[in-house]
């Protein structure tokens, strides 16, 4: 799976422009906004985007969402439904951050821990990672150990458990419990901030360090 990270939006959120070689069939993960510098890097690519993925439903990671899917002609696909509530609260969010007025929607499918995605020869295992946000969701791809995080794990830090339902003892268990096991040598790409690896974290995250935990 090649990997281009694409920061959007006055946060800095990366969307992640993911595609297959063989068949030059891609997808976006986050489409936050600045829908042009993205339409700018698919287009260098020659890449036919095929789906719309949502890590979670926060405005930074979603606000270009309906545009991108309304643009290429395709679904859109997640979070997990515990985060229907953020989507619904599209409007509020754009207010409360000073952001474009964004629309609630719907995606056409929601996704479940075990769910697969298939892009061209490419099979991403989706896994339920609560606490950031109830629904949030991460993507991994086993072949190329490459795993896309959302705000659930960052380089150094962890994702807030302050917003409406946030769950900072999930959070840590869902990293700890999920994300820890699948291998020292998997490569991170959080949705802020740069790529880092599993293996760096378990050695020296302050919040989730192997140590920490005895």
């Amino acid at each position: 799976m090649k990997i281009q990270v694409i920061p959007v939006t006055p946060f800095a959120q990366n969307c992640s422009f993911i595609w297959d070689e063989k068949s030059a069939t891609g997808a976006l993960v986050d489409p936050g906004g600045d829908l042009d510098k993205i339409r700018a890097a698919v287009d260098a690519k020659g890449v036919n985007i095929t789906q719309i993925i949502l890590t979670h439903g926060h405005l930074d990671h979603v606000g270009a969402t309906v545009a991108a899917a309304e643009f290429y002609q395709c679904p859109i696909i997640g979070p997990h439904k515990d985060d229907e509530f953020w989507l619904q609260m599209l409007p509020q969010q754009s207010q409360m951050f000073g952001f474009p007025p964004a629309h609630a929607f719907t995606p056409q499918h929601y996704l479940e821990e075990g769910d697969n995605i298939q892009l061209g020869e490419i099979t991403l295992q989706v896994i339920h990672c609560p606490g950031h946000t109830p629904g949030h969701v991460v993507l991994f791809d086993p072949a190329s150990k490459q795993l896309i995080v959302g705000d659930v794990l960052f380089a150094g830090s962890i994702g807030r458990t302050d917003f409406p339902r946030g769950n900072s003892e999930q959070l840590i268990s869902s990293i700890r419990n999920k994300l820890f096991t699948l291998g020292d040598d998997v490569v991170v790409y959080p949705g802020h901030g740069p790529t880092t690896t599993i293996g760096a974290e378990k050695h020296s995250n302050p919040f989730v360090a192997d140590h920490r935990f005895g």
